[in-house]
């Protein structure tokens, strides 16, 4: 359904719990980032112990991913997971409405790889993954260099539209998850687009391989998509630092790519994302069900 027809539903009396949520958020994103951090810690805390949402699918996908930790890293490591979590909340806010000059200090490395890849005119794969400073690093970033980027809306009517609004506003293009030709489109016309595909679910382009080492349905649409339009595979992680800075990083397009083998190429990618996320695991989305639905002869570990 259309977001004119949505609006005024939303109004309704249901939706008042969720609007009242985002003004918290919107009065919290005012506070100074030193209180936000120490207000993420907090929240962490509360939903780790108290609330528990999807605490044994974190514990679950970091036991699968480092069986070399001990239970006690492991839970260390999971309990900093909900303090990132929290504040990717705030980043979130930061990310929709903080001015320029509120955003907190960044560094960008290689932004001349991005600046070649759009040297080609065929378009930029801007290709990351699901971190929880995925808002934020995309905020960042376009305050340096016009980008588009793919989105998906979530369940919640509300946030759905006030996520379709920012993403307007901040994406240039923004184009659905879902639309191909929208996202060809773009490339064609030499944009760069920010494009995920770590969370993958079974298509006609998702393939069960290895990540972690552990087999998961992966996406292999990364190597379609950039052979039908010529695009630059340009690498892209944004990192939360412990001085409370923030680096994004931009690594040079992806050498030899495509190649015949989408199942080599999608292998490829997810080592390179198991890579950055060993430079900051609590900081990847550990609460997604990476392992779900393996088909016949794997267990379901959720």
């Amino acid at each position: 359904m259309s977001q004119a027809g949505e609006q005024p539903r939303l109004w309704l009396p249901q939706h008042w719990p969720m609007w009242l949520g985002v003004g918290f958020l919107w009065v919290t994103d005012k506070l100074p980032w030193p209180e936000k951090r120490a207000l993420a810690r907090v929240l962490g805390w509360l939903v780790f112990h108290v609330i528990g949402i999807r605490r044994r699918v974190v514990f679950t996908n970091l036991r699968l991913c480092f069986p070399e930790k001990s239970v006690r890293e492991i839970s260390a490591l999971a309990r900093a997971h909900y303090d990132a979590l929290a504040l990717g909340l705030f980043e979130v806010c930061a990310g929709w409405w903080a001015k320029p000059a509120d955003l907190p200090p960044h560094r960008i490395i290689g932004l001349e790889h991005l600046h070649a890849g759009l040297a080609r005119g065929h378009g930029v794969v801007f290709l990351s993954a699901h971190f929880t400073t995925l808002e934020i690093g995309g905020r960042l970033i376009s305050e340096a260099h016009r980008m588009g980027g793919l989105y998906r809306d979530p369940n919640n009517p509300v946030v759905a539209h006030l996520t379709r609004g920012q993403r307007a506003r901040h994406m240039s293009p923004a184009i659905h998850f879902d639309d191909l030709r929208g996202l060809v489109r773009a490339l064609r016309a030499n944009c760069a687009i920010w494009y995920a595909p770590d969370q993958g679910k079974r298509t006609k382009s998702s393939a069960l391989l290895p990540f972690f080492g552990v087999p998961a349905i992966t996406n292999t649409a990364t190597s379609k998509i950039a052979g039908m339009t010529g695009a630059a595979v340009v690498p892209f992680f944004a990192k939360r630092e412990a001085d409370h800075s923030y680096t994004l990083t931009i690594l040079p397009a992806l050498e030899n790519f495509p190649t015949a083998d989408a199942s080599a190429d999608a292998v490829r990618i997810n080592r390179l994302i198991e890579e950055h996320v060993r430079l900051a695991p609590e900081q990847y989305f550990w609460v997604h069900k990476r392992f779900k639905a393996r088909g016949e002869g794997h267990p379901e570990v959720y």
